[in-house]
């Protein structure tokens, strides 16, 4: 439990490629900013300073346009309160950076009996990483609108400003709100699911060829020309283009798990 089994560091990186691994792995920015992109799960931006963890064997990409340094951590069994991606910031002290830096420096040393140190080190990781957790929360009204929005993104008869209409606080401030909590706006937060979810479909659908209409009618499109035309414009091509790429990309990505894994 909290065991670290490898730690590596990434000098000026602008992206790494698909992968994934066996045990959770832990992403401190050093510098510069990017973004993880994953197959079923929202997109996780990160800036310097801040810390992503994802769990065993979810795909995940990661790339900056402006790139970015890191130090990551694969860690075994962590105690942390979450099983999916999530993303924390950092102290003012910046206790993570220096834990981080500590299990670095002792994993690549030649220390005789440092794996006593790297145990404590992954126990005081976790520790902190679930402080921050605990210490974040999202204002009452913005987490009803995420799980209501999470409950219904799918339902093609979900009308998103009459939800936000009909909660007992001035609609533009629940919306300024929701966006300078989630960095977003409540639609573009929807959006993002349904599109997540179409990405999902269409990786998946080897057994089943979907319409568009029938992906667009899972995904809460009544319109399947709008819904193309939205993710052409999220993932620059057509959904059936989407699923021919990432099908032909199947052995390269096992070349990746290859690379990158653990």
């Amino acid at each position: 439990m909290n065991d670290i089994l490898f730690v590596g560091e990434h000098v000026k990186t602008y992206r790494v490629q698909w992968h994934y691994h066996q045990n959770w792995e832990l992403v401190y920015c050093t510098g510069g900013a990017g973004a993880f992109e994953f197959r079923d799960r929202e997109r996780l931006e990160y800036a310097e300073g801040e810390l992503v963890a994802i769990p065993p064997q979810v795909w995940h990409m990661n790339a900056g346009q402006e790139g970015f340094t890191n130090i990551h951590i694969v860690m075994d069994d962590p105690t942390f309160p979450k099983r999916e991606p999530f993303r924390v910031k950092d102290d003012v002290e910046q206790h993570l950076r220096e834990a981080f830096t500590q299990a670095r420096y002792f994993y690549l040393s030649d220390e005789k009996k440092k794996e006593p140190v790297l145990s404590a080190l992954g126990s005081l990781i976790a520790a902190l990483i679930s402080m921050r957790l605990a210490e974040h929360t999202y204002p009452e009204p913005v987490e009803q609108i995420r799980n209501l929005i999470i409950k219904n993104f799918d339902d093609p008869d979900f009308e998103l400003d009459e939800m936000i209409r009909s909660l007992n606080f001035n609609y533009d401030y629940l919306r300024k709100l929701f966006r300078r909590e989630l960095g977003m706006t409540p639609l573009e937060y929807m959006t993002g699911l349904r599109l997540r979810k179409a990405v999902n479909i269409l990786l998946t659908m080897e057994d089943r060829e979907y319409s568009m209409t029938e992906i667009a009618e899972r995904c809460g499109y009544e319109n399947p020309l709008y819904f193309s035309r939205l993710f052409r414009k999220h993932y620059g091509c057509a959904p059936s283009a989407y699923a021919q790429e990432n099908r032909a990309n199947k052995a390269k990505d096992s070349e990746e798990t290859k690379r990158y894994g653990e």
